[in-house]
């Protein structure tokens, strides 16, 4: 496999609007990223993931594009930005921007003048189509509603939004779409950005004639359909191969099998990708299953592609509360997820506040909530007759808020975040949980993460090394190994609340086993034979030996 510099990185994603304000709007802000540039770098972050700060209305944080060219008021301006790209690169740092291209906003000047009537000369950039029987033109239902058509009384016809009702999706059949989509990518390019991530890209492609689906709940419909590829090659021959830049697509619904179609390094296409076999469809822990996703991707990938390790992101609850332990042993377990995500196979991408262990949310009321998804399904189930609370209920652990809320700098008012009213609450957890505090702390998880990523830096077998899982059927012990050249690493994880006994002789018998990093800051290297007890949440990393 290729030596690149971004298979080597570390990611660090900037969720921008609750990262540091410094208007007192209550909106974190790309002033505010500025000014925290030296926290980021001092973590031994490489590339920064900016989450998208277009002009927007902002029903969708972002993700629903009125001017592609422009920032939104919220974040800032074009100078600010441009004073943000000078300064990360100034840092030795590069900056991947969020590029959403399957939908724009319905306030987009294209979308206005595609509605405005049927023979408008842009019509054809979104996807229209008559009623059936005074219905939707069939039954597919989208991410945030239940059907992706919405009638538009002016013209008489359906537009397919594959998200909210505010984010019609583009018709990438159309090519002047395309050579629009290329121009701007090349317009962000050329003032020297360092790549993009790519949202929902295999969703561009839509399946063909429209046909009704048998189950419209399970949208994989929607996605890696026949002509994305196509599409994806044609936008690395007019964009992408010109620069020399990192590509990571948000890919849902695929296989490795799939996966390799799109990261393939000899198909031309993506660098790298996230897949959801975890995030999106292991809704808690299940260690069986965490490392048989592991392992097939690792097989499925291995010497022709590279995967990304996440548990968490803006769409997705903090990880030490989703997957970890995020009451007694949050330290610990934040440790552990991190060392796990650190040193498996593929890209680590940390989200703002994992470095500080922040926990997800629980808030009182669904009013507190600003998730655009979670709102809608609250609505959806309480207008089919189901009890509101029961519903809430059901709703809160994977509410996209879990991960949105403020970071949290001190314990001062509003955790430092804002001067001003926050746009969304702050986690009342902010006075035991804070970077001030964890910077003032030797044995923090910021730190325990700095020790990570430097080891990184430092071993190339955390990169490039061969994988081997010792612990399949384990449901607490996650054991195994990576090898590099001459070196051999033994990774012991015990992703559990009760201690637990792990006999490495059964693994390497006869090898002398040089402590690299372990959790518990009272872990001593010293020469052992036979079994070791992991506590809870345990993790140490080995350097096998003759």
């Amino acid at each position: 496999m290729v030596k690149t510099w971004w298979k080597e990185a570390v990611v660090y994603q900037v969720y921008w609007r609750s990262f540091y304000d410094t208007d007192g709007d209550g909106y974190g802000d790309l002033q505010g990223v500025i000014e925290k540039l030296d926290y980021i770098k001092s973590l031994g972050i490489d590339v920064i993931w900016l989450n998208p700060c277009y002009e927007s209305p902002d029903f969708d944080n972002g993700y629903d594009i009125s001017n592609y060219y422009t920032i939104m008021d919220k974040a800032g301006n074009m100078e600010t930005w441009e004073h943000l790209l000078t300064e990360v690169h100034n840092r030795g740092m590069k900056l991947i921007m969020d590029l959403v291209v399957n939908h724009t906003s319905n306030q987009h000047p294209w979308f206005i003048e595609a509605s405005s009537s049927k023979d408008n000369p842009k019509r054809d950039w979104y996807i229209w189509k008559d009623p059936i029987d005074n219905k939707e033109p069939n039954n597919w239902r989208s991410y945030f509603t239940p059907s992706v058509w919405e009638y538009h009384e002016h013209t008489g016809q359906y537009y397919m939004h594959s998200f909210a009702v505010e984010q019609p999706d583009l018709n990438w059949e159309n090519k002047e779409v395309r050579e629009e989509i290329y121009k701007m990518m090349r317009y962000w390019l050329d003032k020297g950005i360092d790549g993009f991530r790519l949202d929902v890209i295999n969703l561009l492609a839509k399946l063909d004639g429209f046909p009704s689906v048998e189950n419209p709940n399970n949208i994989n419909y929607l996605g890696n359909n026949p002509g994305i590829h196509d599409y994806l090659k044609e936008m690395n021959r007019e964009v992408l191969r010109d620069y020399e830049i990192m590509t990571v697509g948000e890919i849902p619904f695929v296989t490795p099998e799939d996966g390799l179609k799109y990261v393939g390094e000899d198909r031309n296409e993506l660098n790298t990708l996230f897949h959801f076999e975890v995030a999106d469809d292991m809704p808690s822990w299940d260690m069986v299953r965490y490392k048989e996703i592991q392992n097939r991707w690792y097989k499925g990938l291995k010497g022709k592609g590279t995967n990304s390790q996440f548990l968490n992101n803006h769409d997705h609850t903090r990880q030490v509360t989703r997957y970890g332990n995020d009451g007694e042993f949050r330290i610990q377990s934040s440790k552990l997820l991190a060392t796990m995500i650190h040193t498996l196979p593929g890209i680590p991408y940390i989200f703002q506040g994992e470095e500080i262990g922040m926990t997800g949310v629980r808030f009182d009321s669904i009013d507190d909530y600003h998730d655009i998804a979670m709102k809608n399904k609250y609505k959806e189930e309480v207008e089919k007759g189901r009890d509101p609370e029961e519903v809430f209920e059901s709703l809160l652990m994977l509410s996209r808020d879990n991960s949105r809320t403020p970071i949290q700098w001190d314990d001062s008012r509003h955790a430092g975040f804002t001067t001003g009213t926050p746009w969304i609450k702050v986690n009342p957890n902010f006075k035991e949980i804070n970077v001030d505090k964890a910077l003032v702390d030797p044995n923090s998880v910021f730190y325990y993460y700095r020790k990570l990523i430097q080891l990184r830096k430092d071993n190339p077998i955390m990169i490039y090394g061969d994988y081997q899982d010792l612990s399949k059927n384990d449901e607490k012990l996650y054991v195994y190994t990576r090898s590099y050249e001459d070196k051999l690493w033994l990774v012991t994880l015990n992703h559990s609340n009760e201690e637990t006994v792990l006999s490495i002789d059964n693994y390497y018998k006869g090898k002398y086993k040089k402590l690299i990093i372990a959790n518990y800051e009272d872990v001593v290297d010293q020469e052992f034979k036979g079994t070791i007890v992991l506590r809870p949440h345990e993790a140490r990393i080995y350097e096998l030996k003759q």
